[in-house]
C-alpha cells in the first residue's frame, strides 16, 4: 500500500459544469488532506487544462453543455499514450445506457449523484494508488529497458 502523503500529493482535475458540485468535491478533497485539487466548470477548457495541470487522476460528469462528458472521455482516451489516468464519471445520469456508453469510452469507474462521501473518497483512493503503482511499473521498466541497452553496447 503507498503512503496517504504520497497520495494526498497527487493532482486530482475535477471538470462539472455545476459549481456547487465542483465545490462541494473540491471541499471534501481538501478536508481529507488531498492538497493539488483543481475544478473547472467550464468544459470547453477541459483538454487544455489537462494538458497544463497533467492531473494523475479526472472526476468527469457527462452531463454539461457545449461539450459533454462523453466527448471529453473520447478525447482523452483517443490520445493513445501509455499512461494509466483514472477518469471517474460521476454525474446524475442513472441510466444503464449512460453506464454503459461511459464505460465502454473508457470511464474507469462509474458513481451517481448524490455519492457518498465515503465511497468516493475510498474509490479515489484506490485509483490514485493503482496509478501511483502503474508510474512506478512503468519506470523500473523503463530502468530495466535502460539498463538492458547499455550493458549491451
Amino acid at each position: 500500500m503507498i503512503s496517504e502523503p504520497l497520495l494526498h500529493k497527487m493532482k486530482i482535475l475535477v471538470v462539472d459544469d455545476d459549481r456547487m458540485t465542483v465545490t462541494l468535491l473540491e471541499q471534501l478533497l481538501q478536508r481529507n488532506g488531498y492538497c493539488r485539487v483543481l475544478g473547472i466548470t467550464d468544459s470547453r477548457n477541459a483538454l487544455d487544462t489537462c494538458t497544463n495541470f497533467d492531473p494523475d487522476l479526472i472526476s468527469l460528469d457527462i452531463i454539461m453543455p457545449d461539450v459533454d462528458g462523453f466527448s471529453l472521455l473520447e478525447a482523452l482516451r483517443s490520445d493513445a499514450s501509455e499512461t494509466f489516468l483514472p477518469i471517474v464519471v460521476l454525474t446524475a445520469d442513472v441510466s444503464e445506457e449512460a453506464k454503459a456508453r461511459a464505460l465502454e469510452a473508457g470511464a474507469t469507474d462509474f458513481l451517481v449523484k448524490p455519492v457518498s462521501q465515503t465511497e468516493a473518497l475510498l474509490r479515489i483512493r484506490n485509483l490514485l494508488e493503482t496509478r501511483r503503482l502503474s508510474e512506478s511499473f512503468r519506470f523500473a521498466e523503463y530502468l530495466s529497458h535502460f539498463g538492458t541497452s547499455n550493458v549491451q553496447n
